[in-house]
């Protein structure tokens, strides 16, 4: 049998393309090597599942993705935000609005979206092949002409898409595979990195401030003493490091940054005071205790977790009665508190990052359908692509809006 359109890729962008192909009466293979489809969308967002962000406004949604946002107006413009709720939304699945404009199923479950995408390929008649992982794809002439499984059965179809994802979270077959395919078939990739992943720190006693969350902080980072970049957000201290909203943002300057020589982080608990409003504080503080040891004053000031290690950096005998701490030993105190230096060993891997950096050259692929360049009959979607932004729902709807898009060309 000879396919309309073979889909090389069961995650949220194959599936997308898929149902839409075949929505528009294309006969559909979808082949995807694990046994399961989507199985790295039912652990995004934490098995939530944000599936898009509320920002209507194109231009604002794009500067989330920097230099390469520009290469998604087309496909936004043709399936963007909006869409994708109305599209959950007329299948059935509630969605709700959260705070930065995280869209999510009213469920909370990502298995509601999954199923949501099962159906539409259901209703199209998409054939679907579960563990058909590829072997070769057969090029001639600039052409594909079969696709090669390892069992050695070959498939025959006019158009191909690969939407096979990057190198994140590789336990759910996200094993990066596809650039050596392409990379034969004469694309360019640009280098896959780990973008959206936590870092790791070389303080030793990180580990004692493990499960640790912190809100409303403000991290700088710090390379040869001047500072490149400041979030405001939330952050979480993991086992060895730092992750979290602000942290999986940040990750992909500090990765670049690494490249060149050392980084550092000075996190301030208290941005919402200045150093000598907070000392004011500070000394109210101490006056209300005056008799309580320093050890014991803190409690309204700074998390349990975090007191014993203000009190181990700031020097000041734990023992030691507030009335008694000086002058200079409670500006340490506060520099502490607005200045808390950490210093960044590397960034996580592949197996802790949400996204995958790098891929295929946006210059290689046509952005009003996603053809390629350089093979007549291939389209390209999802994260396979070079595109990454920052976290809230925009990664999400670059599959959905490139899958859309390659789909409806048929």
């Amino acid at each position: 049998m000879i396919y309309d359109l073979i889909v090389i890729g069961g995650g949220p962008a194959g599936m997308m393309a898929a149902g839409r192909a075949a929505e528009k009466g294309a006969r559909v293979l979808l082949l995807e090597k694990n046994e399961k489809l989507g199985l790295k969308l039912l652990i995004s967002g934490k098995g939530r599942c944000n599936i898009t962000n509320a920002e209507f406004e194109i231009k604002k949604f794009i500067e989330n993705f920097g230099v390469n946002g520009k290469f998604l107006w087309s496909a936004l413009n043709k399936f963007g935000p909006q869409e994708v709720i109305d599209f959950f939304a007329k299948r059935g699945m509630p969605i709700k609005v959260e705070r930065g404009q995280r869209v999510f199923p009213e469920s909370d479950k990502s298995k509601d979206v999954l199923q949501v995408l099962i159906n539409y390929l259901h209703t199209g008649k998409v054939d679907i092949k579960f563990g058909s992982e590829v072997k070769d794809i057969v090029v001639k002439n600039n052409e594909i002409k079969k696709v090669i499984l390892t069992n050695k059965e070959e498939l025959f179809a006019k158009k191909y898409l690969i939407a096979t994802g990057g190198k994140s979270y590789p336990l759910t077959g996200s094993s990066g595979e596809a650039y050596g395919w392409l990379d034969k078939m004469g694309h360019k990739i640009i280098e896959p990195r780990p973008v959206l992943v936590p870092i790791i720190l070389q303080e030793l006693w990180i580990k004692e401030l493990e499960g640790l969350s912190l809100k409303n902080v403000r991290i700088d980072i710090y390379q040869h003493n001047k500072k490149v970049d400041s979030r405001f957000g939330e952050a979480l201290f993991t086992a060895n490091g730092l992750s979290g909203p602000v942290i999986l943002d940040m990750s992909k300057s500090i990765g670049k940054l690494l490249t060149t020589a050392e980084v550092k982080l000075e996190i301030d608990f208290k941005p919402a005071l200045e150093f000598e409003v907070l000392d004011k504080r500070v000394q109210r503080d101490f006056s209300e205790l005056s008799n309580k040891m320093f050890k014991n004053s803190l409690d309204s000031l700074l998390p349990k977790k975090l007191i014993p290690i203000i009190i181990k950096l700031s020097g000041i005998n734990s023992e030691k009665k507030v009335n008694s701490v000086t002058k200079e030993e409670r500006r340490q105190l506060l520099h502490l508190l607005k200045n808390f230096k950490l210093t960044v060993e590397k960034i996580d891997g592949f197996n802790k990052a949400i996204v995958t950096a790098g891929g295929v050259d946006l210059k290689e692929v046509n952005p009003q359908n996603m053809q390629s360049k350089i093979i007549s009959n291939l389209y390209l979607a999802g994260e396979l692509l070079d595109l990454d932004g920052v976290t809230g729902g925009f990664n999400l709807q670059v599959c959905w809006s490139t899958g859309y898009v390659a789909g409806e060309n048929f």
